[in-house]
């Protein structure tokens, strides 16, 4: 099991602030950072899930309040149906009052091990809070992802409607700059969002909205081309609405694929299926450098179900001691009350050997004072729950330890993850750039034909893939911050 160095979290104290900043502030844009930060404090509100844990953490709380106290004194009160002629008079009543005592010190072990149970139900609730929070991240993004690839597709429609325009013309012989020029206009402007993931900044609900262009415009000036052609193909057209209608087809199954999206996401925040949801305007790329060996600590610190564990460890200990306390003598303390009635001299003093002769009782009352014992002598079942609490705090601890090989692996992998997607996201920018460059000369070129139409149709569609990694690419930077929040907790 990997230990904390005590010089790792001493360089912690940098990166924990640069951490809080991070947590508070990573990525999104302030001014829309209250959307999701919004939805987070719903879901922990109202997610029924969560709020059962919380109650059930409640419940352990009220168990504080059960244990750490005395048993209940006995009274005992006896009548006899004849008195009981003694010396001291005549005896009617008695009455015993009696207060066990458990052994020194076990109210205050059954106390603590009752909060460290408590404690463990609390890291238990944080756990699955920050469960539901990924959650309600990882869905967030998908929507934001699904508006993007939407978004895209779009642009690439334009693209592909203003190449139609362009080989239509050509194909009739006409000016083609105005339209080559119309080409790299819609080019730029898809590109205009690299380096981000932006989206409409509207609420997404479940039904269609945004759908694609029609496709009316794809046959315009077909019927009147007549037989007579310029120096463009007639194929080239025809392969581009062949893309036109396979790309918004793509599109109406993207469509498709939102309200399941939103539903899941209203589900976590306890909302009708419907609800709509706002979405940030955009969604930055962002690069993150990590501690790798101070994060690790953190984590193993302050992850809940390592504090759970902790905690359950330590009640076990309580546990144990507690089966050894059993095992002490209980005592008690009482008091004895006798009730005597006055009972008058009866008999003469020698008659009949003196058996006839009762001497008079003064019927005085009497207390005596009691102490009472236990003897626990069959020492079999004691030694036994000592025993099984031993064996629950061994199994406690190799739990933790598993956790932790498991935490240690997961961060490694979180971060070796984010480093990946910094990389891509460098190398992807650098690949579109080139690309919009490439794809307006080529454009450029084929106006004047000296380019040839599948090559920027590969580009075209090069560059649309291009855009998509860099949202997807995106998108896990930003599951993989919010894994680093969950295994950090709240």
């Amino acid at each position: 099991m990997r230990r904390i160095k005590p010089n790792a979290m001493k360089s912690f104290g940098y990166f924990g602030l640069a951490w809080v900043i991070f947590l508070f502030g990573f990525n999104i844009p302030v001014v829309g950072q209250t959307k999701l930060d919004t939805y987070i404090q719903l879901a922990s509100d109202q997610n029924p899930a969560v709020k059962a844990s919380f109650t059930q953490y409640q419940a352990a709380l009220e168990k504080v309040n059960q244990v750490g106290s005395l048993s209940n004194p006995e009274l005992t009160m006896g009548v006899f149906l004849k008195p009981m002629e003694t010396l001291m008079g005549n005896q009617r009543t008695e009455i015993s009052l009696m207060q066990m005592f458990p052994w020194f010190g076990m109210l205050r072990t059954q106390k603590d091990e009752a909060t460290l149970m408590a404690q463990a139900k609390y890291e238990e609730f944080r756990t699955g809070r920050n469960l539901l929070v990924y959650q309600v991240k990882a869905t967030y993004y998908q929507i934001h992802q699904l508006e993007f690839e939407m978004k895209a597709n779009r642009d690439n429609l334009e693209i592909l409607q203003t190449m139609e325009r362009l080989a239509i013309i050509k194909y009739q012989g006409g000016n083609v700059g105005q339209a080559a020029a119309s080409v790299s206009g819609a080019v730029k402007k898809a590109d205009s969002s690299v380096g981000s993931t932006s989206g409409s900044g509207m609420g997404m609900g479940g039904g269609a909205a945004n759908a694609p262009a029609s496709s009316s415009s794809s046959s315009t000036g077909m019927t009147s081309m007549g037989a007579s052609s310029g120096s463009g193909k007639l194929t080239d057209v025809l392969r581009l609405q062949i893309q036109i209608k396979a790309l918004e087809s793509e599109l109406r199954q993207l469509e498709a694929n939102r309200p399941p999206l939103i539903s899941r996401f209203n589900s976590l925040l306890n909302q009708a299926p419907k609800t709509v949801v706002e979405l940030e305007s955009e969604m930055l790329a962002k690069v993150l450098s990590l501690d790798a060996e101070a994060f690790l600590d953190s984590v193993l610190v302050n992850n809940p179900m390592v504090k759970m564990l902790e905690a359950e460890g330590l009640a076990y200990r309580k546990q144990a001691e507690m089966a050894k306390l059993e095992g002490k003598p209980m005592f008690g303390l009482g008091v004895n009350y006798m009730v005597f009635t006055p009972r008058p001299e009866s008999g003469t003093i020698g008659g009949m050997d003196g058996m006839g002769y009762m001497p008079s009782g003064m019927g005085q009352n009497m207390v005596m004072p009691m102490v009472t014992l236990s003897l626990p002598i069959y020492r079999k079942k004691f030694k036994a729950m000592e025993k099984e609490a031993i064996i629950w705090r061994e199994s406690n601890a190799l739990q933790k330890e598993d956790i932790e090989n498991t935490l240690t692996v997961q961060v490694e992998e979180i971060t070796k993850d984010i480093r990946n997607t910094e990389l891509r996201v460098e190398l992807l920018m650098e690949q579109i750039a080139l690309t919009q460059q490439t794809l307006e000369i080529m454009i450029t070129a084929y106006a004047t034909e000296s380019s040839s139409f599948e090559e920027i149709l590969t580009v075209q569609r090069e560059l649309l893939d291009y855009r998509l990694s860099l949202a997807n690419t995106i998108i896990e930077q930003y599951m993989g911050y919010a894994e680093i929040e969950q295994l950090l907790g709240y």
